[in-house]
């Protein structure tokens, strides 16, 4: 196969990586996060199938309230825009991909750590799009899959960059920037010699300025259509938005109250109308005896209103108005005065996301809510009424939606 690029060499690989090098440890490292985040205590689905590689557990902070959104959204956002430059720095690369490696251990080495990189990566980006777009075509548990082959990126991504880094910065040393963003196209020339120049170039068709402008253009266009997923303000125009830019079941209550995204609906939950409504009770344990709450009963105790944000793993997050009862004031009314922690459970059952336990600072934030109220307006079906669980910097799903029991504990869970 010949190669025939006459602007493919060294140095726009050394320019293309040099971002990626700051980049892609910032979209593993706020993915790490997120993983702590979730929490063994957590519930994901086959969470012991990492075995070793699972992080150790952590009391995830409560402050500030934005914190998961933040690490969600760089690690979603980021990932999402880096993609056009993952795919020009493999395009750059791609003689090098079919090029048998000399024997010696180095070069074998370098080798091993390239095929690595770019089959993890690349499995990386395909998951994690899929997953962005709730499409789990693939046979196992994104949340595993996706953890595993994370370290696969980053042991050959550390291999790849101590390899490499010097190649880079000669490379980078070799042309001038400023020169070569003011070339045009006719005055292109190739680089001198070098296993990615290709011997027999092809007249130009692109400057090299051209393909950096590109590859930065297609950054800045996917970053326009995903933004949205991250700002209210903006979410008209999240053209990748998986739940679509609007909840309203109808045009007449299209930017109401309860018109923010949502992940599970109620339909989707297969809960039984008839378990929320006007039937419905809370019971709390912890104490002495169970303490049974209708949603009456709750209203008529202390409410407290906190904006909080709501962020999701498939990237998108919503801040919004939330009002309803302390789970301080709910651990006192159950009996328990000086909770550790709380486990919280919903009527849906089945579901893996159905429980959340929460460690002491989740338990004890003053703005930690079962809230009854959003924006003013009582919860739809869809974000969890009768009663939701809305923790500050706690991931989405553990929000638990259409509660039912609340258990606080004075032991830690171990």
């Amino acid at each position: 196969m010949r190669w025939r690029s006459p602007i493919r060499g060294p140095w726009l690989t050394s320019m293309f990586a040099l971002p990626l090098l700051v980049g892609l440890p910032v979209v593993a490292f706020t993915g790490l996060l997120d993983r702590l985040a979730y929490g063994r205590e957590q519930a994901i689905p086959a969470a012991d199938a990492v075995g070793g590689l699972q992080l150790p557990w952590v009391d995830w902070p409560v402050s500030p309230a934005w914190l998961f959104r933040l690490t969600e959204g760089l690690h979603v956002g980021l990932g999402i825009v880096l993609v056009p430059l993952v795919l020009a720095k493999l395009w750059s690369v791609i003689p090098k991909l079919f090029t048998a490696p000399e024997r010696n251990p180095v070069k074998l080495l370098e080798r091993l750590s390239l095929v690595l990189l770019v089959g993890s990566i690349l499995f990386l980006i395909v998951t994690g799009l899929l997953n962005v777009q709730y499409d789990y075509v693939f046979g196992f548990s994104f949340y595993d899959g996706h953890y595993a082959a994370a370290w696969v990126f980053l042991a050959s991504f550390a291999l790849h960059v101590v390899t490499k880094l010097p190649t880079m910065v000669r490379s980078l040393r070799s042309r001038s920037l400023r020169a070569e963003l003011a070339t045009p196209l006719a005055d292109t020339r190739p680089e001198p010699a070098h296993p990615l120049v290709a011997p027999d170039p092809d007249p130009p068709t692109m400057s090299r300025r051209g393909a950096i402008a590109l590859v930065g253009g297609g950054m800045l266009f996917v970053a326009a259509l995903t933004v949205g997923q991250f700002t209210d303000q903006l979410r008209s125009t999240a053209l990748l938005l998986p739940r679509g830019r609007t909840t309203a079941p109808d045009s007449t209550e299209r930017g109401g109250p309860n018109d923010f995204p949502v992940n599970r609906t109620f339909v989707a939950s297969g809960i039984a109308p008839a378990a929320v409504g006007s039937a419905w009770t809370l019971t709390l344990t912890g104490g002495a005896a169970p303490v049974v709450l209708d949603r009456a009963a709750l209203a008529a105790l202390p409410q407290h209103t906190a904006e909080l944000p709501l962020a999701c793993v498939e990237g998108w997050s919503t801040s919004q108005v939330w009002t309803g009862v302390r789970l301080t004031d709910l651990a006192r009314a159950a009996g328990v005065t000086d909770p550790v922690t709380a486990e919280v459970r919903s009527v849906e059952v089945g579901s893996p996301f159905s429980r959340s336990l929460l460690n002491r600072a989740q338990t004890l934030s003053p703005d930690s809510l079962l809230a009854l109220r959003v924006n003013g307006a009582d919860l739809s079906p869809d974000h969890g009424y009768p009663a939701r669980l809305i923790v500050p910097a706690l991931p989405g799903v553990h929000n638990t939606k259409w509660v039912a029991t609340i258990g606080f504990s004075r032991a830690a869970v171990r």
